[in-house]
């Protein structure tokens, strides 16, 4: 098993910033891939990012230009740094780990005011 625990999230104003973090703990030797997906009220779960082992990353259209994720191996921990957020961008942003299995973690709110 792999447990995900996010952090980060808030009410930001329009065009600022917020620094979500999700911590792997468990079977972490399992996983290939981290990422973020997001689902708003009354639309599907959607990736945002997502960043492999080796450090490759894939982000959505929306996210491009704006939304940078990281990984710290030794930490266990992905990121995701998120700049010039849009009211769009409010949703409730969940991690995920995959490798034998995909993981998910509780999510965490991120609400944006205009």
């Amino acid at each position: 098993q792999v447990q995900l625990v996010e952090s980060g999230g808030g009410l930001v104003q329009a065009g600022g910033s917020l620094r979500l973090a999700c911590a792997a703990s468990g079977r972490i030797f399992s996983i290939k891939v981290m990422g973020w997906y997001r689902q708003a009220p009354g639309k599907q779960r959607e990736l945002v990012a997502e960043v492999t082992t080796r450090g490759s990353t894939i982000y959505a259209d929306s996210a491009k230009g704006r939304f940078t994720i990281s990984r710290d191996n030794a930490k266990n921990t992905v990121y995701l740094q998120m700049d010039s957020l849009k009211p769009e961008d409010t949703a409730v942003y969940y991690c995920n780990a995959r490798g034998e299995r995909a993981y998910w973690g509780q999510g965490t709110q991120v609400t944006v005011s205009s």
